[in-house]
């Protein structure tokens, strides 16, 4: 299968073909990962820089382990002390760091759509490591993987995304990417949180947490987005558990061998309980957090394979500045 990216800019662009091609190598760097010697040189001589604009944890640390781990030189800059804070413009940044020549650039940005400008900034491949409310693709990948690893496969499954759907990223590339590999996808969460317009999404809408989680193969918690929230979306974190935190009465309504996912970071007692977190029969929290080093390895081999013959068959896509023309 052939790989025709030059950016992962979002699940919108990339075809099925595409989707399976990440995850089939990703599949291969899973078992790289597990072995004593994890290291491959398929980034040797490559440059990647890390840019994130919030804080991140899971993120950040996966994209750091997984470009040393094929061999790169990585950079990580620290945003709250950079130029940004002075003044500079995100072009003005991305164009001073294009002149190092960069060839992964991986960003992580609170507002939507800039990801984007920058990538048609600069001569690299560019990475969404989250954008705003818009999109976070290698989150929407390495749930893909760990659905298919536990299922077997990923399609025509039942999958509930639930919670903070609104103010959501995660879901937003969940929705796109599931919807593409061909599974039935409900959303579920208070009318403040699910806003109708998602049907046109082709998910089906529940405000009842124990209709919605009828016969489901997956359960996708959410993280309350209390950062993202202006106003009272929610009468109170107490109340919200109550309806819509995952607990063993509420998940007995899915299929006996349902699996449950989050994202991250989790709020224990809100989103979710805890032992329905550490159930090792139910819970996949873990396998996602590994799966997704896995992931964004196949992401930056795959675009620094297509940068590199771009390079090679247009040696002269640049300027004196290094911008592409």
């Amino acid at each position: 299968m052939e790989f025709k990216q030059k950016h992962l800019l979002g699940i919108e662009p990339l075809s099925p073909s595409e989707i399976t091609c990440i995850l089939d190598l990703a599949d291969k760097y899973v078992q790289l990962n597990r072995q004593a010697n994890k290291h491959s040189n398929r980034l040797v001589s490559l440059t990647q820089i890390n840019m994130f604009f919030e804080n991140s944890t899971r993120t950040q640390a996966s994209f750091e382990i997984a470009g040393k781990r094929l061999g790169a030189d990585v950079m990580n800059m620290a945003m709250q002390a950079s130029s940004i804070k002075k003044g500079e413009t995100l072009i003005d940044t991305a164009l001073t760091l294009n002149a190092m020549h960069p060839d992964l650039l991986v960003v992580r940005h609170p507002h939507s759509g800039a990801v984007d400008l920058l990538a048609q900034k600069v001569n690299c491949a560019v990475l969404n490591a989250g954008d705003g409310k818009h999109e976070h693709p290698t989150q929407a990948l390495l749930d893909a993987l760990t659905i298919r690893r536990s299922k077997g496969h990923i399609k025509g499954l039942n999958i509930a995304i639930c919670g903070d759907i609104a103010h959501s990223r995660v879901a937003r590339s969940n929705i796109l990417l599931l919807r593409k590999m061909g599974n039935n996808i409900r959303l579920i969460g208070p009318p403040t949180l699910v806003p109708q317009g998602f049907s046109q999404y082709g998910c089906e809408i529940y405000d009842d947490m124990r209709a919605g989680l009828k016969d489901v193969d997956v359960v996708m918690m959410l993280r309350l987005q209390r950062e993202r929230m202006d106003g009272g979306f929610i009468p109170s974190e107490r109340e919200y558990y109550h309806r819509y935190g995952l607990n063993t009465e509420k998940l007995a309504y899915a299929k006996e061998d349902a699996i449950v996912m989050h994202p991250g970071p989790m709020n224990r007692g809100v989103e979710i309980d805890g032992t329905i977190a550490d159930d090792i029969n139910r819970s996949v929290i873990q396998e996602q957090v590994e799966m997704g080093v896995a992931v964004r390895m196949a992401a930056m081999d795959l675009l620094a394979q297509n940068l590199q013959k771009s390079r090679l068959q247009n040696p002269d896509s640049t300027n004196k500045k290094g911008v592409l023309v």
